[in-house]
């Protein structure tokens, strides 16, 4: 249930690739390429689904979320609107739409990526994107719920560039707009033709989200060594639930709703759920080695604050494991952990799992007949999530 920042260097994704600024963030830092190490995997752009973006040209992905959210914001106003005023008054703080208090505000709500995956996934079902509007304004809903609750959960006191809900309101009151947002998410769907099976399909998701979010909350807890320790495949299935549930859920409930038969909507979840792992885990390697002044995060940030991540986890797993995590529990000398972890392979296996997750979205995506211009489109916006934030 963390919100998804995702910023992918040229040197493990797209060479060529410029990024636009993290959300909430003010820099805007080309990229600079490295030679590929020895024994590395080739940049991920070298993979199916990157480059279906490349093609497709990243640059128009702006467009597409500005597209598919131009199309669903009435419908998610309207959703809000028929809240109590109050409550109503802080989802449209979460969304950008208001300062505290009401006044109107035009701040980030953020790209809209979930909206746009299920409006894509309507058109690449071959229904217009209108008939996926339904389910993006409840993935967006939940989407919202999840964030307003984990901001909670671990004491952040802002989000994109201003205070969170619960600093904004209180805690009841943000956990109260949290739980309105999720039955306003469920009944947005239960109205809709085709709305039984739809709400399975977001239950599911649901239930999975919770799922990975108590598992990386008790990761925390658990030893850096031993039998007890984290396992890189607890990790894969926490990254899984926790973000690719949502990710899935998404294209599969816009084709659902455009009427799509079992097999095209467990593809598109399929895809979405591979894409969150791939998505976690590059994050992972950017949170040790990536350039703050393009992902916006301090060097060796991740290490600092104690993460149990994919590239930490495997390398505890080595011969060096008991080293690294002395330095870890002691929160001395970061550098020295991530040149240790890098040695213990812990970055070439999580670019290499990585990898290996975004082939198995095009893999599924390949699996069913998908329209084929708004199938590009879907491909593109998945190569997308890898190299850019969310």
């Amino acid at each position: 249930m963390t919100a998804l920042p995702m910023a992918v260097q040229a040197e493990h994704v797209a060479p060529a690739i410029r990024r636009p600024t993290p959300q909430g963030d003010t820099h805007d830092a080309p990229r600079t390429a490295r030679p590929t190490r020895q024994g590395e995997p080739h940049a991920l752009a070298a993979d199916a689904l990157a480059a279906g973006a490349l093609a497709a040209g990243a640059d128009g992905i702006p467009r597409v979320l500005d597209r598919c959210r131009a199309l669903v914001r009435p419908s998610l106003e309207e959703a809000v609107g028929r809240l109590h005023p109050w409550v109503g008054e802080m989802a449209a703080y979460s969304f950008g739409w208001c300062e505290v208090g009401g006044a109107p505000a035009d701040a980030s709500g953020g790209k809209g990526v979930r909206q746009a995956l299920a409006v894509l996934g309507a058109e690449a079902a071959g229904a217009p994107g209108r008939a996926g509007v339904a389910a993006a304004v409840a993935v967006e809903l939940v989407h919202t719920f999840s964030l307003l609750h984990d901001d909670i959960m671990d004491g952040d006191g802002d989000r994109r560039g201003r205070p969170t809900v619960w600093k904004a309101y209180g805690t009841g009151p943000a956990v109260l707009a949290g739980d309105a947002l999720f039955a306003l998410a469920v009944e947005t769907l239960a109205a809709e033709p085709g709305g039984a099976r739809a709400v399975r399909t977001l239950s599911v998701a649901l239930g999975d989200l919770v799922r990975g979010q108590a598992d990386d909350l008790l990761f925390a807890d658990r030893p850096w060594t031993g039998p007890e320790r984290v396992r890189p495949d607890e990790y894969r299935a926490m990254a899984e639930h926790k973000t690719g549930a949502l990710l899935g859920c998404a294209a599969a409930l816009g084709a659902v709703l455009a009427g799509a038969g079992s097999e095209t909507a467990a593809a598109l979840d399929r895809a979405g759920r591979h894409l969150g792992v791939a998505f976690q885990i590059v994050d992972d390697v950017l949170g040790i080695w990536g350039d703050p002044r393009v992902t916006g995060k301090p060097v060796h940030g991740d290490l600092r604050e104690r993460k149990k991540t994919f590239p930490v986890l495997v390398a505890l797993g080595s011969p060096m494991g008991v080293r690294i995590a002395d330095l870890l529990e002691s929160g001395d000398a970061p550098e020295t952990a991530a040149t240790l972890i890098e040695e213990a392979g812990g970055r070439s296996a999580a670019l290499t799992e990585a990898r290996r997750h975004i082939t198995a979205v095009e893999t599924a995506l390949a699996g069913v007949p998908l329209t084929a211009g708004a199938a590009g489109e879907l491909r593109s916006l998945l190569g997308y999530l890898v190299r850019r934030d969310v």
